[in-house]
């Protein structure tokens, strides 16, 4: 993942670091945490601007995430909790969960998109729940942006001062994106297997 990661910027620059940061939110293994960083070192070397950097990541970001608020718009509550009531096991969520979380949404649905953004697989998901409460997209976009654009910087300006050390990136980055993608695999199997209706 490393290599093809570093392959993608370094023959595409901006547009390839807006195309990763969409993937990465559509297919949240890919980490934005060796997406951004790895940005940085490039912009670090002289091959890209790192304020252009950080736009490329943050638009992508934002693309990527809006996608999920479109499909929680278009599935909408009562048909979530349908399939979470047919298909609880598999989505690991009962309808008792979605009322929960709607719950929850209500009271701090602003602060859950703006930090949402900043966490592990948090930052995708948190966009289900705003489409399909409705969220006002003008408000979710602000959020989401604001969100984005700091957990961007953070990444791309720590890979921008470290750019000494990018020979030694490689040696633990790769391997540690494997073992978060064997973590998530592992927690979902685990939710599976453990699941209980409520």
């Amino acid at each position: 993942m490393f290599d093809w990661i570093t392959s993608t910027i370094d023959h595409w620059g901006y547009p390839g670091i807006f195309f990763l940061m969409v993937a990465e939110n559509v297919f949240p293994p890919i980490p934005s945490e060796l997406i951004m960083p790895l940005a940085g070192f490039l912009a670090g070397s002289g091959k890209l601007n790192l304020w252009l950097t950080i736009l490329a990541g943050t638009a992508g970001s934002v693309l990527g995430t809006t996608m999920w608020y479109y499909i929680g718009l278009w599935i909408g509550e009562a048909r979530l909790k349908r399939w979470a009531a047919k298909h609880g096991r598999l989505m690991t969520v009962s309808p008792a969960d979605i009322d929960t979380a709607h719950r929850w949404f209500d009271r701090y649905g602003v602060l859950a998109v703006l930090l949402g953004r900043m966490l592990p697989t948090i930052r995708t998901l948190i966009s289900v729940p705003a489409g399909f409460v409705r969220m006002p997209l003008p408000r979710f976009l602000v959020y989401t942006t604001i969100g984005s654009a700091l957990w961007t910087s953070i990444l791309t300006i720590a890979g921008y001062l470290m750019q000494s050390q990018y020979a030694l990136v490689a040696d633990w980055v790769d391997p540690l994106s494997k073992v978060i993608v064997a973590l998530v695999v592992v927690v979902y199997l685990y939710r599976v297997f453990t699941w209980k209706p409520h």
